[in-house]
């Protein structure tokens, strides 16, 4: 998953905590790199809790929970609205990159070669 400003691709991480942060925006699951968590102004894209205004949320299962406060609250989305992980900001056109990402990544993961370029 992209961090949602610069859309900078996670890639596996070395052993210890990852210094990427998790936060919640327009009911949504981000990840923000570590280059822009040095810009301060990141904190103000995400969603806060409605009990104690922490960003430490986490989306799971059709809710958000507060990882500060331990608030558990209903997404804002109606039932239509699509949920589930934010489209990055700065790559929101390049899909047909992402899916070959993904393709190689399921390739390695299951050991087998990715198919040809152009089949399909």
């Amino acid at each position: 998953m992209p961090c949602y400003r610069c859309g900078t691709r996670q890639v596996d991480p070395d052993r210890g905590a990852s210094p990427w942060l998790r936060g919640v925006r327009d009911d949504r699951q981000v990840l923000v790199c570590p280059g822009c968590q040095a810009n301060s102004s990141w904190p103000d894209d995400l969603d806060r809790c409605p009990v104690c205004a922490s960003i430490h949320l986490v989306r799971r299962l059709g809710e958000v929970e507060c990882r500060d406060c331990g608030n558990v609250a209903e997404p804002r989305l109606g039932p239509g609205d699509a949920v589930g992980f934010a489209v990055p900001e700065a790559q929101e056109s390049g899909s047909g990159e992402l899916a070959e990402e993904v393709e190689q990544a399921l390739a390695r993961v299951l050991r087998r070669l990715p198919r040809p370029v152009g089949i399909w």
